[in-house]
C-alpha cells in the first residue's frame, strides 16, 4: 500500500493534480483523505486544499 499527498492553493489546482497523477496510476484507488483549512494573513484569509490518495500498484 502507498500514498500520495497533494497540497494546493485553489481546489481547482488540487482537482487537476489529483487528476493528472489518477490517469497515470497503475494500480488500484483504497480511499482519497480530503481536507480544507483557512487562515489569516493579515488582512487576506489563506486557503490550503489537500488530499492523500491511499492506493495499491498492480504489481505489488
Amino acid at each position: 500500500m502507498k500514498v500520495k499527498c497533494f497540497d494546493e492553493g485553489h481546489e481547482h489546482d488540487l482537482e487537476e493534480k489529483i487528476n493528472d497523477f489518477l490517469s497515470t496510476l497503475k494500480g488500484d484507488i483504497i480511499d482519497i483523505k480530503y481536507a480544507v483549512a483557512a487562515t489569516m494573513f493579515g488582512d487576506e484569509q489563506v486557503y490550503c486544499f489537500s488530499a492523500m490518495v491511499i492506493y495499491v500498484l498492480k504489481n505489488e
